[in-house]
């Protein structure tokens, strides 16, 4: 009879990293899986961040959620939301005590890397209609050639109306595409360091190919192309100068692997921290802290516009959740809640790649199937541009999580020195806040297929739900 291996008194003193999967049961395993089959279903609805917005929407009004401006006066547990231009939101349970003795935030962000269509986009060239576009955000440009692409979001017309485009992801439907070289012509292309092989100006994608039956007219192929959108959506040209029109891959999540626990999609960063954030909001009843949840625009160029985390939105919020909860309110209201709020700022984090594992710390770095990631820190070079929580808030954290059987990891953004990046932290904390990055790892970031893990979302949600109902 094997005998029972004996702990060591030093093992009660190491930290050791673990693996979701070995601390779940049978049941909880189904669990993880259904909740992902969830999840799948929300990037595919949500592609851009108008989309992701609206679903949300869609999610919060059906567990009773109504619009801010719409209710005179909070009590607690009260549910509002505010959307904020179609492209960010706030959707806030309130608490038990009083507003300024602080908030619980989660903020994510609903905007991911894509391919952007010029104002003027049409053009024809070789007896081919093509579309210009401009990326958005930071991507190998060379991956978003020669793979199928769908055309997604509005134009806006100057009577007001909006015509909604979404063409490529229908069984049946047209997609687009961006050419590349054969290799046997590429040699000039292939000497060429990865970063400039492929200019931004060249990402035209191919739009058209019947001319109009006139001869006579000229650009009759650009010409064709714009009678088609006119009959389809009633749209000119000029139409397109107020379009807000993305190109992104075309086709659905999927699950990834011989034992399918890991999952594959577009959009992933932030996507994956908005849905299982707001999974937890909507099973949150009666919060001791008013518990809001952010989903903020323009995240991947700066944070920058009246949508995204630089933005007065959040202080905005507070001031009108303030104006119709307090009894005597002010100014110190909505400065009081927002510097004893506490933060998560909820953004993907980069998981250890074994094809790519000489750009991280493998002591630091967070891996796939290790739970949910708290990130200290982010920036770059001397930890430049992060907010680096201080110790009290990390042990906060780590003891919310370990008391709701969270399973979590520490992670980084790659080497000191390799590179680096940012999140919404450091805006949140300007307002006085802690704040802690805290999110999912993924592989093959800002590309259009990443990968994640199963588990790491799952806790992820788990991680947020304990957060709030601290």
């Amino acid at each position: 009879m094997a005998q029972e291996k004996k702990e060591h008194p030093a093992d009660k003193l190491a930290y050791r990293r673990k693996v979701v999967w070995d601390c779940l049961a049978e049941g909880e395993i189904k669990e993880v899986f259904a909740f992902c089959e969830a999840y799948k279903k929300f990037l595919n609805q949500a592609k851009t961040e108008r989309e992701v917005v609206s679903e949300t929407v869609k999610q919060l009004r059906e567990k009773g959620f109504l619009p801010l401006d719409s209710v005179d006066r909070l009590k607690p547990g009260d549910r509002v939301y505010w959307v904020n231009r179609h492209k960010a939101l706030m959707a806030a349970i309130m608490g038990q005590k009083p507003l300024e003795e602080g908030l619980r935030i989660i903020g994510a962000h609903g905007d991911s890397p894509r391919l952007d269509l010029k104002q003027s986009p049409l053009f024809e060239e070789c007896d081919i209609a093509l579309g210009k576009t401009h990326y958005y955000g930071g991507i190998k440009k060379y991956q978003w050639l020669t793979i199928p692409l769908t055309l997604r979001g509005v134009v806006i017309k100057t009577n007001g109306e909006k015509v909604a485009v979404s063409i490529g992801d229908q069984p049946g439907e047209p997609v687009f595409t961006i050419t590349d070289l054969l290799p046997h012509l590429a040699k000039d292309q292939m000497d060429k360091k990865l970063g400039e092989a492929i200019p931004g100006e060249n990402l035209n994608f191919l739009a058209a190919s019947l001319p109009l039956p006139d001869k006579e007219i000229k650009e009759r192929f650009k010409m064709a192309l714009l009678a088609n959108l006119n009959e389809t959506y009633g749209i000119t040209e000029e139409d397109l100068i107020s379009a807000e029109l993305e190109l992104v891959p075309t086709g659905t999540a999927r699950d990834v692997g011989f034992d399918a626990s890991l999952l594959g999609g577009y959009g992933q960063d932030d996507r994956v921290c908005v849905y299982t954030a707001l999974q937890a909001l909507l099973e949150i009843e009666a919060p001791e802290y008013t518990a809001m949840f952010l989903v903020m625009d323009k995240e991947e160029i700066g944070s920058t516009g009246n949508t995204g985390m630089e933005s007065a939105f959040l202080a905005n919020v507070v001031r009108e959740l303030g104006f119709r909860s307090a009894e005597n309110y002010s100014e110190l209201t909505c400065r009081r809640a927002l510097m004893n709020a506490t933060a998560l700022s909820a953004d993907v984090n980069v998981g250890l790649d074994p094809n790519y594992s000489e750009v991280s710390d493998k002591l630091n770095a967070a891996r796939l199937g290790g739970g949910v990631v708290l990130a200290k820190y982010t920036g770059s070079k001397g930890k430049s541009g992060t907010n680096d929580a201080h110790g009290e808030m990390v042990a906060k954290i780590r003891g919310i999580f370990n008391q709701g059987g969270v399973i979590w990891q520490t992670g980084e953004l790659g080497k000191v020195d390799q590179g680096g990046g940012g999140t919404i932290a450091y805006m949140l904390a300007a307002y006085g806040m802690d704040v802690i990055d805290c999110g999912v790892a993924l592989l093959s970031m800002h590309s259009p297929f990443e990968i994640s893990s199963k588990a790491d979302i799952y806790m992820a949600y788990k991680g947020y739900k304990a957060f709030w109902k601290e």
